[in-house]
């Protein structure tokens, strides 16, 4: 069968599953669309909250980043894999005790406030989208290629996918459709893993495999990277190049946000008993090790191999996974010395940004006078650094059904985490916003209406987010994890863990976080990206990192504020020690 028959094929019977377990599975109650009613077991809700984590940015990104960073890409698997050891230990079972149905329930009660609830909802609604915009991007990315469909069809195709289940099911559909979706997912990641690491090192088992000798040779598979990279122009693939302050405030940040997540957090609503709750992080850590362990072997192959592949061969005979990147504007070849053949090496192939897309004559359409040729360095290609996984079985000349499993791998990994964030979207419009601030005597079924309303509303806009990408999509992602740690993460830990704070304080907290992250990012992302060098960063700390010290500052500010006020009412006190009990 050709390549687009088998993913066809593919995809087809997985969304096929997905709808199928939503029909099973559908809510019929605020409870079961919320959390799924207290009912899913550890390892189910482990599974679920993997496959809800792994979003598009860890199945395509993650290994793309490590490729092209090298040993600077680990912050990314130490601090989002430490995240899920703070929210085992310190938030989890606290909140799964707690058993309300969202993060800004929490906040709104402990804090007595509708304005922490309102801070909060801000807070969540805004990090969501940031994650949902990439998550639609990695779908018209797989369907444009794939598929050979318009990206926004694609899109439209998984919008339409996510309003079924999501909707209708609710809590409960998405969990056991991320069940599938997670079977899906690893395997279709750990297959292509498999096979490259026996053809490079005939090693098959790919996390010691990237560690080992290249076959028919006695250099390490590292150590030639190292090489080829150093003889490129880069730096050595396996030394860190960023300092070590900022290496640590960017895992710290990385790691308080995700504890922060709220879509993450609310994973721990679903499961029937507190002790569940900590088991759930524990298999959630295990089956999200399988694909983080994979990733740096995937990024090392890829970027080996991707190498090999294009190096100093002559564009006429430029292979066929090059040109069918390239007619979708993900790879661009730029030939600055007028020789035919293609030289990667250190620096940028273009001036200004990256092209939407190239048309039929070879230009690269309305963006073309910003993408002339940057002649301060040799370097003739220009790649995106989210197709390195889909393209990396491709370039290693696997099977079509190997391709096409990847394929369905990462419309898997998009779809979980899109469907987990709109939910959490809907549940903070219909149930904090609607139900606690502006609509108290609504009914349970006129909530469950607007849950649904909310959650459609929200696939809509997610939608356009894919269709019309906003051009400062990937720089807002430190948004997420920034504002996470320096916003939620505070508010639930002194929460659980320091009775004497007050409204007054988290309030006060949570602003100076938001506020302080928030200006430092769009400063350094937006407003001045020309200053975004480490000279000019305060104390060394880079705008993906600073979400740590807008924590230390959220930290600061509550502390001092609640000083100033009365204590919480002595339910307030109640509330937390019947948390607190074991």
């Amino acid at each position: 069968m050709s390549l687009q028959a088998l993913t066809y094929l593919f995809v087809g019977i997985s969304f096929a599953v997905y709808i199928g377990i939503a029909i099973w599975s559908r809510a019929q109650s605020t409870n079961d669309f919320y959390i799924a009613g207290k009912g899913v077991s550890p390892i189910a809700n482990g599974m679920a909250t993997a496959a809800d984590w792994m979003s598009a940015a860890s199945f395509i990104s993650m290994a793309g980043l490590i490729a092209f960073l090298g040993k600077d890409g680990s912050v990314y698997l130490m601090g989002w894999t430490g995240g899920y050891v703070l929210l085992a230990l310190l938030l989890a079972p606290y909140l799964r005790k707690f058993g309300k149905y969202t993060v800004p329930d929490f906040i709104g009660t402990r804090y007595y406030s509708k304005a922490a609830r309102l801070v909060a909802i801000i807070c969540l609604i805004f990090i969501s989208f940031t994650y949902v915009a990439g998550q639609m991007r990695g779908v018209g990315i797989v369907f444009s290629r794939f598929l050979e469909v318009d990206i926004n069809t694609g899109v439209i195709i998984g919008m339409c996918i996510v309003f079924f289940y999501a909707v209708l099911g609710g809590m409960k559909g998405i969990t056991y459709t991320q069940v599938a979706q997670y079977c899906v997912l690893i395997f279709a990641y750990l297959v292509p893993a498999i096979f490259i690491s026996l053809m490079i090192t005939n090693n098959p088992i790919p996390q010691i495999g990237f560690g080992d000798k290249v076959i028919g040779s006695s250099t390490y598979l590292l150590d030639k990277l190292d090489q080829v990279s150093l003889d490129l122009g880069f730096n050595a693939y396996t030394e860190y190049s960023k300092s070590n302050i900022d290496i640590f405030f960017i895992t710290a940040a990385l790691m308080f946000g995700t504890a922060g997540l709220p879509h993450v957090v609310v994973r721990f609503f679903t499961v029937p008993k507190v002790s569940d709750a900590r088991k759930s992080a524990g298999y959630a850590l295990v089956f999200i090790a399988l694909l983080y362990t994979t990733a740096p072997a995937v990024a090392t192959f890829a970027k080996i191999n991707f190498i090999n592949s294009v190096q100093e061969v002559e564009y006429k005979q430029a292979p066929n996974w090059f040109k069918n990147w390239e007619d979708i504007g993900l790879i661009a070849w730029k030939d600055k010395n007028n020789d035919g053949i293609i030289n990667y090496s250190n620096g940028n192939a273009l001036e200004g940004v990256k092209p939407n897309y190239i048309d039929k004559e070879g230009d690269y359409g309305e963006r073309a006078t910003i993408n002339n040729p940057d002649l301060s360095n040799s370097n003739e290609i220009y790649i995106d650094n989210d197709i390195m996984v889909l393209a990396n079985p491709e370039i290693a000349q696997l099977p079509n059904w190997v391709i096409a499993l990847v394929a369905a791998g990462a419309l898997a990994a998009a779809l979980s985490t899109a469907a987990g964030l709109l939910l959490v979207i809907s549940a903070s419009i219909s149930h904090d916003l609607m139900k606690k601030i502006l609509m108290p005597k609504i009914t349970e079924k006129q909530e469950l209406f607007f849950a649904r309303c909310a959650a459609a509303a929200a696939i809509i806009i997610a939608g356009l987010f894919g269709i019309y990408p906003p051009g400062f999509v990937a720089q807002v992602v430190a948004f997420a994890f920034g504002l996470a740690a320096s916003t939620i993460f505070p508010a639930l830990f002194l929460g659980i863990f320091y009775k004497r704070l007050n409204k007054e304080g988290a309030i006060a907290g949570m602003i100076s976080g938001l506020i302080a992250t928030s200006s430092y990012i769009t400063y350094f992302k937006f407003i001045s990206p020309q200053l975004n060098i480490a000279k000019n960063w305060l104390f060394g700390i880079s705008p993906e990192g600073f979400g740590f010290f807008g924590m230390i500052i959220n930290f600061c500010i509550a502390l001092i504020v609640s000083n100033f006020y009365s204590k919480p009412p002595k339910e307030i006190y109640q509330m937390i020690d019947e948390i607190r009990k074991p």
